[in-house]
């Protein structure tokens, strides 16, 4: 199941930000309740009171301001700042009107026993300026929200490209491993066909016929796995062995096999069909090449929490010159590592002294998983 990150819901969720919201005004009203207690004001129920009411009203102001920055949330970070500071200018008058309104022009006498509303009415300005003063420490307060609410989103942006990114280098990893995993197949058939078609030239009826229901037995194996999923060893090394009874038939006096690899190392996870390139190989540039009989040996062993498994085979070292084909063997065998375990998935391919070749492949132990 793929996302599709452009339909993804952006900013923060309408929940987080009404907790954000109750938080702020629910702090700030325990702030003004202590500070009118430490100052000894008198009418402390009623105040209470009315304080509750303006915080009421602050919560749902702040909750308009909340839907209108959220209606930028596609936009620029700088454009959705600027929307926030702006629209926190009215939303920061309308709670200093209703704050006025709550403690000066309802019952004032309520609260305030030596402020009349008479006087209040009076004096020329003072509604004014109490309105002016009330609303910049509302519009700070507001825009210490929305500053809130902009790095939450910001955030949240981030996390969502995060994903995104995370997202796609899988889906990149994902058809890198199923190219790489694909190609052995169509190369492996290529060498096969042609060991087969050698054999009906040559009137070898039976070996071919004995090669085909091998043939047949190995694709059947080998083609029921996910090529995005490892398999156990001993399955990989299972697969070999049918590889191998298909080209016994071609060599039935020149290939002899050797497999030898230690029980707990053998429910180990390895790519599927790893090996097959560097079995290949093997058969192509020593037993094919080499009129005496050749070993093709696989081996296993754990070292330094690390699997290293080997192909080695006794044939001919050829010459530096010699033709020694494409490269695509090894190129699969080498990338399909290093897709799958980045730089602690490495191959290493040397002549041997006594004469031969070996391919040693290091990666880390995974027993879980295939």
């Amino acid at each position: 199941m793929t996302t599709d990150f452009d339909d993804e819901e952006r900013g923060i969720a309408p929940i987080v930000a009404l907790y954000s919201i109750l938080g702020f005004w629910l702090f700030y009203m325990a702030l003004v309740t202590l500070r009118s207690y430490v100052m000894g004001f008198d009418a402390q129920a009623p105040m209470a009171i009315r304080r509750t009411i303006v915080t009421i009203i602050g919560i749902v102001v702040t909750w308009g301001l909340y839907l209108i920055i959220r209606h930028f949330d596609r936009a620029s970070l700088t454009k959705r700042t600027l929307v926030a500071f702006t629209a926190a200018i009215p939303c920061a008058i309308l709670i200093a009107l209703a704050n006025y309104y709550v403690f000066y022009f309802y019952d004032p006498a309520g609260i305030f026993p030596d402020l009349p509303k008479e006087k209040l009415v009076a004096e020329q300005g003072y509604a004014l300026k109490e309105i002016a003063e009330f609303a910049i420490g509302r519009y700070f307060f507001l825009s210490a929200w929305a500053a809130l609410y902009l790095a939450f989103s910001y955030a949240a942006e981030v996390r969502r490209v995060e994903r995104r990114a995370a997202q796609l280098e899988k889906t990149a990893q994902q058809a890198e491993l199923r190219s790489l995993r694909y190609q052995v197949n169509p190369h492996f058939l290529f060498n096969t066909l042609n060991s087969l078609s050698s054999l009906v030239m040559v009137d070898r009826r039976d070996e071919a016929e004995q090669m085909i229901m091998s043939l047949s037995n190995f694709y059947r194996a080998s083609l029921t796995g996910d090529p995005l999923e490892d398999v156990p060893l001993s399955e990989e090394v299972h697969l070999q062995k049918l590889y191998l009874d298909i080209e016994a038939v071609r060599f039935p006096d020149r290939l002899r096999t050797l497999i030898d690899i230690p029980a707990h190392v053998m429910n180990c996870c390895v790519p599927g069909l790893i090996l097959q390139p560097l079995v290949e190989n093997a058969i192509k540039y020593g037993v094919s090449r080499t009129p005496r009989p050749v070993t093709i040996a696989i081996f296993a062993r754990e070292e330094d929490d690390m699997l290293m498994v080997s192909v080695r085979n006794d044939g001919d070292v050829l010459p530096q010159d010699h033709d020694r084909g494409s490269g695509i063997g090894l190129a699969n065998v080498r990338d399909r590592l290093a897709a799958r375990f980045g730089a602690n998935g490495r191959i290493n391919a040397r002549p041997l002294d006594g004469g031969g070749f070996i391919v040693e492949l290091t990666l880390p132990i995974v027993r879980r998983g295939c």
